[in-house]
This record gives C-alpha cells, structure tokens and sequence, in this order.
C-alpha cells in the first residue's frame, strides 16, 4: 500500500459516519467532539454506543458506524417535525450554555434556532467524557472552546445530507439549494421544503468525511446577540432545577451532619421528632441524621426536636489561626518550580535598584449558591434513580453504583438545571450522603440541606500564602520575579494525573504563565493540606487567588518606582499584544487619569487588573470610594474582554456582571473561619453577598477577535479583586494584602 498517497483505513473509519432513522422517522446522527479515544479512557471499542434509547428519542439500530471502532459522544436528531435536538453532555447553570451551544450547531446547520433544543446526555463517562477535562464534566470555562469547532462540523454535514435529499427528491444539483432557518429551497423552480420533510430520506444517505465551515464574515448567529432560550421557562416556574423534583409518596428530609468534618453521631432523640406532625422516619448514618417528612418545614420542626448530638472526632481543635500558622512555616520551604526563567533567585539580590519582598493572604471561601445542596433518590432492589443538577452526572452515577452495589447501568441520573454551581456541584458528597440515607428510607426521599448546612459542610475554596519577591533596577523596572504558592491540591484529588513533578495546575494558574516580560521569573508550588477542611474548585479556584496577587503586587512596583499603574503595565506587556490591547481598551473607556467625581466625605481611587485566564484576556477598571471608617463602596467597573470569536454578546456581558458582582462580595466582605473545628459563618447574614443597591454601574467591552474562544466563565470573578484592593490604595494609601478587603481596613 503505497503511504504516501493512500490514507490509513484507522483515519478513515474515524471520519466515516452512516446516518440513521429515528425510531418513528426522522435523522439521527452521532459524531464525535473530541476525535477516537481520549487519552484516559477506556479504548472506543469498550464504549457503548449508542447511547440510550430515551436519550436518543427512541432512536433505532439501524444507526451504527461504518467503523465500528469510533464511538459517539454527541448526537444530533431531526425529526420529521423539522425539529432539531442536540444532545450534548453539557450542563446549564447559568452560563448559557443551552443557548450557545445551540447557536454554534443552528449556524452552520441552516436552522431555525427557535426549533432546536438542547438534551442533557445520560450519565456516562466512557462515552461523554470532555477531552479538555478528563470526564463527563461541565467546568473550567470549556464548553464553548470544547466544541466550537466539532459543533459546527456536525451542523454543517447535516446540513450536507439535508441538501442532497432535497436535491435528489427534485433531481437538481445540490449547489442550487438554499437553506434558511430551517427551510430547504430551489429557487429558480420555486420549491421548498422543512429539514423535517427530508429527515427520513437523509437518513439513508452517508455523511461527509469532511465539510468547508463558514468563515467569520458569514455567521448570521455567532457573535450577534441571542435571547436566552432558557428565559421563558425560568420566568414563567416551568423550568425544573434539582430542587423542583417530585415522586409519588416522596418524603422530604432536612439533614443535620456533623459541624466538625470527621465526627461521628452520638445520640438523637428519636422519640421527640417522631412527635412532631408529619414525620416519618428519622435516619442516621455515621456521620449525619436525616428526619423524613410529608413537607420540609416538618422535617425541619422534627431534625430540631430530635436535637442530634456529635462526637467531635479527631478535627476538635482546628482553628483557623492554627491552619494559617502552619501555612506561614511551610510556605518558607522551597516548592516544586512550575516556571523557571533566568536566574531569579540570584537575580533578587544582584545590580543596582532594591528588592521588595511581601506576603500575600486570600481566605477560605464558601461557594453559597442559590439553590442549596439537594438530591432526590428512589432506591429500589433492582435499580436507582437519582434526581439532582449536578456538573458530573457521571461522578454521582459512579458514588451511587459503589455505594448500593450496582451496576453503572442500572443507576439513572436525571440531570436538572442547576442554580448556581461556581464548582461546588462538581462535587458529589451530597449525592453520597443521599444516597446513604435513601438505603434506609421507606420509599423515595429528597434531601435537602438548609442555608446554615449548605454554607457549614461546604467544600471551600483552599486559603492560599504567597511569599512575593522582584529587584526593581534604579530605573523603576523589574529585573526579577518570585513567586511561591502555597496551598491546598485539588487536582491531586479530583484528577490526580493532572499533577506533575508536583505542581497543581490549577494552583499556579495566571501566575505560571506570567504575561509581564520580566528577564527572570521563578514561580513555586507548595502543597499543604489543611486539617478539619475539604477544599474544592471555586469559579475559578487558582485565577481567583493569583490574579489577586499578581495585580496587587505589579501595582505595588509601579507604585515603587513612581509610575502611574497602567503606564507601568504597558511597558511591561509589548509581547502581549492581546493583554496589552484589553488593558488600554479598558483604560480609554474608564477615563484613565481623569478626576472622579467628588463623593462628600469620602475618599476616591481607581485601581486596574489584567489578566490571562482560561484562554481569554481581560482588563478591570474598578472606582471606589472609602469612608472615615473603612467603609467601602464600589461605583464603577469598566471591563474589556478578549475572549476570542464570541458566541453570544449578551451572555459574555451577564457572565462579566455576575462574575464581577460574585468576586467582588468575596474580596469586600467574605471569608470563612474555623474554631474548634466549627465553620463559623452560618447565612447571608454573616457570609455577604452584594446586594441590589450596593452593586456598581458595570460596562463590558468586548474585543472584536476571531481567534479560538476562550473561557467566560470565570475570568470575570478573579479579575475584580486587584482592581478594588489597587483602587482602595489609591484612595487611601493602604496596601491590602490579605482579604478580604473591609477585614483588613477595619483592623487598620
């Protein structure tokens, strides 16, 4: 066989598919987003495919694979109707997901996007696993950049077969067919016809191996703004979030665990709880009990009256002061590097200028959702099904078959909206929990933990050290750079391969791949684990902390060598084009060096951040003011972003306002603290977030890019605590190096 001509049968059967009837008629076609098997996974000849009847609309046998050996991760069916499902293992929590993604097939599939709808995939991790995340995941700011290009593919060899079903019906040349929302026409005879008049008929046609996708200037939907197709449904109550789920004779159970992570129950008042109207049972695991009742308010009323009781365990005594004590002497000792450039440690304490060394401290945070932690469960001897939003269906689908030994196969995941995940529903403890509970319940139950538990027995954002050096040379410009991270892994944890020469990826993010051109950068990694604390991902758990530090520390430089802050970071960014461009954006429409407005008694500052996150670019102007008593107010945020070619507009501008109003409550006001063991915040009350009259004016500016996407998720979060903590020292002359911020101007 001559190679040089002929390509491998292997690369040939990954691009060959055949397409298939839909059971009752209509168009199936499964692709792949992410190529032949993912490195990880099990090899696509041990996957099954295809998926789930249910899942595909009844979808028939008939559809297979000229090669048997590619497997199917997404699926598109039209049916007869003209409409357009797309079943994706992404899931909604806000981030728009099931408007954009659907954007990205209608666009180049020629549909109409009001008759396309999107469908969670069933739990299943061989099969729907994200390449860019290891598993069947929705996180790290991914979902656009995951599929921009395979989405568009696939729409556009639909739109293919379509075209030639049409053609052939009326004995024309494909190329003389048009398509337009949906509809399929032959000008010059006049003729038309609906994607689902055809459906049946290009389902037996087989689909391009490869397709020419529309260049940028052509999109009629990507990059205009799109209402939320979601909207309607969550306005009108129709939409069914995790919490929402109902089962015939369902009881509902409130859940107390213990406050000390590790404790164990000791006594409850079974008899008291019992006695309260509408009780049903009252469970206890080792670790948490669980009062069922007809409705939550007596499963509240009875977990009171039952009055459980803990032993401690081994975390009695943790405190907060103790975890942070012990983070200052290990954070002394050298890390694994994550980037070496130059000799930085020599280049500290060589040449003319002066060093600068300084400590910076970000808390523990909570992730305080809307929707509090809860999972539905209905166990049976022969199978489980589980209601919950979750962002690792296939996570909860594998705890709950180890749990109740199982098969996979036999655990049923029905995945919901979510609201609000912020990484918290990358975790599945509550689903272990329920689970648990539902081995000794009497028909199905709903666990659903209330506000105190929820903010008490979260998975927390890790408390972070950074130790911080630079030499600035006797010209005000930095020579050398250190910087050393200590805190908590999560990666060696949740995808433990993702850690190498021990370095967590995650935990050196916006630090490791430093955008300022610097001669020589060291940056450090030191892993700690801190007692009496699980720690988890955190709408963007290393950007949030580094991006903090970074910003705070190049402005502290600036500010050292007497140079306005944004000037500063031009000089230092002319080999980063993009930061360069999003900061001056930002800058120009913020006003940059004019005065504010005067607000009376109050003192005024504008700070700056940039940043390079999750493959995006952005700059933050923030506007603040501060009173006589360290009182914080935040007015402005002018933000500019670069994420690439846009999907949606308008869900960027909503991702930058919640993510800016999110991160910014975290660095004014929130932390969590530990004694003897306790989380100590309970509610709102005490774990703020910004409410409607605090919440500042915030204008997005979105670079006009086609590059790949970036990530919109989380940028938006981790780029607004510099830009405060630089705006506060411009208005007061404080340094705030340990958050959150109105702490630490309340103690000065």
């Amino acid at each position: 066989m001559d190679q040089t001509t002929k390509e491998p049968a292997s690369n040939k059967r990954r691009q060959l598919l055949k397409a298939g009837a839909v059971g009752g008629g209509g168009l199936l076609f499964g692709f792949s987003l992410f190529g032949c098997t993912k490195q990880g996974q099990a090899p696509a000849g041990d996957r099954k495919e295809p998926p789930s009847e249910k899942a595909v609309g009844q979808a028939s046998t008939a559809m297979t694979n000229e090669a048997p050996g590619l497997a199917h991760d997404a699926f598109i069916r039209v049916d007869r109707d003209g409409i357009v499902t797309l079943i994706i293992h992404k899931v909604e929590m806000g981030q728009g997901t099931f408007t954009s993604l659907p954007m990205l097939l209608a666009e180049e599939l020629g549909a109409d996007l009001s008759k396309v709808k999107l469908e969670q995939a069933p739990a299943n991790n061989a099969l729907y696993a994200d390449a860019l995340l290891g598993g069947q995941v929705t996180g790290g700011s991914t979902s656009i950049r995951s599929t921009f290009k395979p989405l568009r593919e696939a729409g556009a060899k639909v739109r293919t077969v379509l075209v030639q079903a049409a053609a052939k019906s009326w004995n024309v040349d494909p190329g003389e067919v048009n398509v337009v929302a949906g509809t399929l026409r032959h000008e010059a005879s006049n003729r038309s016809v609906h994607f689902g008049q055809v459906a049946d008929a290009a389902s037996q046609l087989k689909f391009p191996a490869e397709v020419k996708l529309k260049d940028a200037s052509q999109f009629a939907l990507v990059g205009k703004p799109v209402k939320r197709l979601d909207s309607l449904a969550k306005v009108n109550g129709s939409a069914q979030f995790g919490i929402d789920a109902r089962l015939p004779n369902m009881g509902i159970a409130a859940v107390a665990a213990s406050p000390v992570l590790g404790g164990k129950v000791a006594a409850v008042d079974e008899q008291k709880a019992m006695a309260v109207k509408g009780v049903r049972q009252v469970l206890r695991i080792e670790g948490a009990v669980a009062v069922v009742a007809d409705h939550f308010w007596a499963a509240k009323q009875g977990l009171l009256a039952a009055a459980p009781r803990f032993d401690d365990g081994p975390n009695a005594n943790v405190s907060l002061a103790g975890i942070v004590a012990d983070m200052m002497k290990v954070s002394q000792n050298a890390g694994a590097v994550a980037t070496n450039k130059g000799d930085a440690l020599k280049a500290l304490d060589a040449g003319p200028g002066r060093r600068i060394d300084v400590v910076y401290e970000v808390p523990f945070l909570a992730h305080a959702t809307m929707e509090p932690m809860n999972c539905t469960v209905d166990l049976k001897p022969d199978g489980c099904d589980i209601w919950v939003g979750t962002q690792v269906p296939a996570l909860a689908q594998g705890a709950a078959a180890k749990i109740t030994g199982l098969s996979l196969e036999k655990v049923r995941v029905h995945n919901h909206y979510i609201g609000g995940g912020f990484g918290r529903r990358l975790e599945v403890d509550n689903v272990i929990q329920a689970v648990e509970f539902a081995k000794l319940a009497k028909g199905p139950i709903k666990i659903i933990w209330t506000r105190e538990e929820d903010i008490q027995h979260d998975m927390y954002r890790p408390y972070y050290v950074d130790r911080m050096s630079a030499r600035i040379d006797d010209k005000g410009m930095p020579v050398a750079w250190f910087h050393r991270v200590t805190g908590s892994s999560i990666m060696a944890r949740f995808a433990p391969p993702m850690v190498k020469n021990g370095v967590d990826p995650d935990a050196v993010e916006a630090a490791a791949d430093l955008q300022y051109s610097i001669p020589a950068i060291r940056v450090e990694y030191v892993r700690h684990e801190p007692p009496g604390l699980a720690t988890a991902f955190w709408r963007g758990v290393g950007p949030t902390h580094n991006v903090f530090v970074v910003e705070s520390f190049i402005d502290e430089l600036a500010y050292a060598s007497k140079a306005d802050p944004v000037a500063f970071r031009r000089s230092l960014l002319q080999k980063s084009p993009r930061t360069l461009a999003v900061l001056n954006l930002a800058a120009e429409k913020a006003g940059w060096g004019k005065p504010l407005k005067p607000v009376a008694g109050r003192k005024l500052g504008r700070g700056v951040s940039t940043q390079f996150a999750f493959g995006s670019y952005m700059a933050q102007v923030a506007e603040v003011s501060v009173g006589p008593d360290g009182d914080v107010r935040l007015h402005r945020v002018v933000c500019a972003v670069d994420c690439g070619q846009n999907v949606n507009p308008d869900t960027i501008v909503a991702q930058m306002e919640g993510g800016i109003i999110f991160g910014a409550s975290a660095a004014l006001w929130d932390e969590v603290t530990v004694e003897k063991g306790r989380v100590q915040q309970t509610n709102f009350s005490d774990y703020r977030v910004m409410r409607m009259p605090e919440s500042p004016v915030v204008e997005v500016y979105i670079v006009n890019s086609h590059d790949d996407p970036g990530g919109i998720g989380e940028p938006g979060t981790a780029g607004i605590g510099p830009a405060l903590a630089n705006a506060v020292f411009a208005a007061t002359g404080k340094r705030v190096r340990k958050l959150p911020i109105g702490e630490q101007l309340k103690k000065a």
